[in-house]
């Protein structure tokens, strides 16, 4: 029996779609491999008639795709993101092939929400759009020509997908809740506002300071508690004070 709830728990981000025909064909991508949840931040044009002519029999998902500002808005109670790029990257976070990715977020689909994470036709995602995510893919195409229209590179991420969990590779194990999107943000937030008040934080020289330290928790897969536990560290850390009971 196939689990739908894990299917339910998958979202395919696509970040500043220039042709609105990519966002119909990657609708109709999803539809054929059973997934249904679709966002979409800054989209040049949506709704649009090309993209229903491209989507085919998946009009249906993109009269419910969610439209938003930001890349945080399309994740928010997202408990682990992936970040989809046909190239390494500087400070990159882990990264690994499609399948892997597929496997790894299937295990967690099963008991949270996921996201693949898809960039712009042109130049992919940005630096700080890959922040937003806790894992990189990439699909093993031919390294002399490696460029994947969006819209393919979404029907092959989704059909990774669909295998991973037909053929039951995701164990699903209970696991501990993970920290979704929106906490990390906020611990990502309270983290450098602490780096500024103890001085270790320049304003004015950064450099990559904030980019870095996001990919060591990346890589951590931090859980619920874990960033209820640090984000106590750092107010007491601006603010100390003594426990009766110490």
């Amino acid at each position: 029996m196939i689990p739908a709830t894990i299917f339910n728990n998958i979202r395919i981000v696509l970040c500043q779609t220039s042709h609105p025909g990519n966002i119909g064909s990657a609708a109709r991508a999803m539809k054929t491999m059973g997934l249904q949840h679709l966002y979409l931040v800054k989209p040049d044009k949506f709704p649009d008639a090309h993209a229903t002519a491209l989507s085919t029999g998946a009009a249906d998902l993109l009269e419910r795709a969610i439209v938003t500002e930001t890349l945080s808005e399309a994740l928010t109670d997202c408990a682990f993101a992936i970040g989809m790029s046909a190239r390494k990257r500087y400070l990159s976070h882990e990264t690994v092939g499609a399948r892997v990715a597929a496997i790894e977020a299937s295990k967690i689909a099963t008991n949270q929400p996921i996201a693949f994470v898809f960039g712009t036709e042109m130049s992919g995602l940005s630096n700080a759009e890959l922040d937003c995510c806790q894992m990189l893919a990439m699909i093993p195409a031919n390294p002399e020509y490696s460029s994947l229209n969006l819209a393919s590179a979404v029907q092959v991420m989704c059909y990774e997908l669909r295998m991973a969990i037909l053929e039951g590779k995701i164990d699903a194990t209970e696991a501990n809740e993970l920290a979704t999107n929106d906490a990390l943000e906020g611990f990502y937030a309270h983290l450098e506002q602490t780096l500024l008040h103890i001085g270790y934080l320049n304003p004015a020289a950064p450099k990559k300071l904030s980019e870095r330290l996001r990919r060591i928790y990346a890589r951590a897969r931090l859980e619920k508690e874990e960033v209820n536990l640090l984000r106590g560290v750092l107010t007491l850390t601006q603010e100390p004070r003594k426990h009766n009971k110490y």
